[in-house]
This record gives structure tokens, C-alpha cells and sequence, in this order.
């Protein structure tokens, strides 16, 4: 099995999750410059709008050259658009390609994306297939027009890689999948068998089941169980676990405890890029890289709506004196200049250390 730089990475994997609405450009930027984690992924991109050639949806795939290696992942159902979405993606210099077959979105999985693909797991099966037979058909050598990729993502994909100077990375990318324990009740007894079948480099698994979306604790116990079905292959697939960790200790705890190759690290990095340093930041740094992540989203995606970068605001604000009411301000905010005016009073009031 060839595992691209999932050979190279140190062992227990401590990662970024994909998380849609939230691991845009900046996040991720921001989060490998003060965090390093060993693996970033994108938010999840809908092949069926890319082999349309709606580019809107691959700014979503924006990435800064970081020294962690970056998996593009994506979604959908139809397996001609994975093929064709696949090989243009991995002309934007992504280290390898991750299916997500987890969101628990109604409007996702109810076409049977996401973790719909649980109740299916024969489809499941050939996307993966076909993700794999599109990096290997990349490798010897097919183009993204002989493949069929619509002219408008070509386009784009030469537009991003004079912009930010991505460059391809040759021979056969890795394919890996996100997925969760099961879709009503836990499953993995017969879910990661049928995923091992199709041998993906690396499996992460969510340890919860798509009914519970993102209530209640995740199932360790599941995780471990998958885990065990994954080793005793003796495939050389990984398992990452996923759900509820807080802290570096706590991942390192949890490797240690359900014997996993690693894990990645969801909601606990929200407002947080040094949890994956295992160090806890200073107010005044708090603030400064509330201001820096708001430069970089504006130097990354300038056309993104500045709404969605006000909660990234609001999450640096805690620990220290007036914390709400600066939260407050921040999800307000307009625009940069906005931003740099509240930071700089938060920065004042650190340094008299004056408040209400």
C-alpha cells in the first residue's frame, strides 16, 4: 500500500479535524503557524458542484503553504464527479484526499452523502475505489482534460496555483476516509470491515452515530473497537480517533487508553491554535492573534463575507478581564479596521490593567 506522507508522520497523530464553517484558510494558516499539528484538512467540498464547474465552492479549498501536510476532503454521491473532482484537486498541491462520509447535515446525508453513505456501504465502496483509480490514472500520467474536468475548474486551479504558488505533487496521492461509529446504532463490526475491503490509507472515526449528530459524549469503547478490527488486519491502515478530546494530554491519554494511531482535534481548537502545542496562552496573546487571524483571512480569501470570520473572534475572547464584553464587540465587528480598533483597546486595558 502506498501511503504518501501518511509513512512520514509521527506517531501518535495529533491533527486538525475538517470542520465545515469553521477550518477555512485562516483557521487552518493560523492554526499550523502556533500549533503545528502533524495534519490539517479542509472544509469538505461537493464534488457534484466542482464537476459542474461552480468554482465558488473551491475557495473553500484555499490553503497557505504550510510545513503540515494538508488533505483536501469532499463530498457527494455521484462517482463520475469524485473522479473528475479528485484529479483537479490534487493538481492544487494537496498531500492526499479525504471522503467524508460523517456529516450528519439533514441536507447531506438525506441524499445520502456524508453518513448516509453508512446505509450504503456498496457506493461507499466504489467512490473509494474510484477516488483511488483517479490518483493512480493522475500518477501515469491522464490530464484534467483528458479526464473530462470541466474548463472552469482548470481555470481555477491554474488561477490558485500562480496565486499562492501551490505546486502539484507527483506519484499516487493517498485516499483516506472520515466517517462516524455507525448511522442509528454503533456498527463497526460491519461498517470498518466493509471500508477495509476498499483499503483507504487511514480511517478517522467520530465517536458518535449519525442520529446523535453532536449530542451526548462520543463512544470510545466504539473507537477502540474499530481500532482493534482495523490492527488485527494487519493491513497497515491507521485509525484516528475523533470526538470530545481537550487538550494535547488528552489526546496523548486517549492513544494510550483505546490503543489508536492518533487522534484529530474538533471544537477544543476553536479560538485555540496553540492546544496542539500543549501550551496555554497569555491574554495579550489572545488578542494578537485575534487581530493577525483576522489579517490573514483578509490577505487569504478577500472576497469571503466577513461574517464568518466574527465567531473566530468572539472564541479568542476568554481568559482574561472583560472577556464578554469584548466577545460582544467583536461579533459586531465589520471589517478589519473595526477589529484592529477593539483589539487595541483590549490591548490598553491589559496594560493598565484596568477593568469593570
Amino acid at each position: 500500500m502506498n501511503r504518501g506522507f501518511w509513512s512520514n508522520l509521527p506517531r501518535p497523530v495529533i491533527g486538525l479535524s475538517p470542520m465545515d464553517g469553521v477550518s477555512d484558510a485562516a483557521f487552518r494558516a493560523i492554526t499550523e503557524r502556533y500549533g503545528r499539528p502533524d495534519i490539517l484538512f479542509t472544509e469538505f467540498t461537493a464534488v457534484e458542484a466542482i464537476a459542474r464547474g461552480k468554482t465558488k465552492v473551491m475557495e473553500a479549498l484555499i490553503t497557505k503553504p504550510s510545513s503540515s501536510p494538508t488533505v483536501a476532503q469532499i463530498f457527494g454521491t455521484e462517482v463520475q464527479s469524485y473522479y473528475s473532482s479528485a484529479l483537479a484537486i490534487a493538481e492544487m498541491g494537496f498531500a492526499g484526499i479525504d471522503i467524508n462520509m460523517g456529516c450528519p447535515a439533514k441536507n447531506i446525508q438525506q441524499r445520502g452523502a456524508g453518513a448516509g453513505l453508512i446505509r450504503t456501504p456498496k457506493l461507499a465502496q466504489k467512490i473509494v475505489r474510484t477516488v483511488q483509480k483517479a490518483m493512480q490514472d493522475r500518477a501515469d500520467g491522464i490530464t484534467m482534460e483528458q479526464a473530462g474536468v470541466h474548463p472552469d475548474v482548470i481555470g481555477f486551479v491554474s488561477w490558485y496555483r500562480t496565486r499562492f504558488g501551490a505546486t502539484p505533487l507527483e506519484g499516487v496521492l493517498p485516499v483516506s476516509v472520515k466517517t462516524r461509529i455507525g448511522f442509528d446504532v454503533p456498527a463497526v463490526e460491519s461498517w470498518i470491515p466493509a471500508l477495509l475491503e476498499v483499503a483507504p490509507v487511514n480511517i478517522t472515526l467520530h465517536g458518535r452515530t449519525l442520529k446523535q449528530m453532536y449530542t451526548g459524549m462520543a463512544d470510545w469503547d466504539e473507537i477502540a473497537k474499530a481500532a482493534e478490527i482495523v490492527h488485527a488486519s494487519g493491513s497497515g491502515i491507521t485509525l484516528l480517533g475523533n470526538g470530545d478530546v481537550q487538550s494535547r494530554d488528552d489526546a496523548l491519554e486517549r492513544v494510550a487508553t483505546y490503543k489508536v494511531d492518533g487522534v484529530l482535534i474538533g471544537r477544543a481548537s476553536f479560538g485555540n491554535p496553540w492546544l496542539f502545542a500543549g501550551r496555554e496562552p497569555t491574554p495579550r496573546e489572545r488578542i494578537l492573534v485575534a487581530l493577525e487571524h483576522t489579517r490573514t483571512f483578509m490577505e487569504l480569501t478577500p472576497e469571503a463575507h466577513f461574517l464568518s470570520m466574527r465567531k473566530h473572534l468572539a472564541w479568542y475572547c476568554k481568559g482574561f478581564p472583560n472577556a464578554a464584553d469584548f466577545r460582544l464587540k467583536f461579533v459586531r465587528a465589520n471589517s478589519e479596521e473595526e477589529v484592529k480598533n477593539i483589539a487595541a483597546e483590549a490591548m490598553e486595558m491589559l496594560a493598565q490593567g484596568t477593568h469593570t
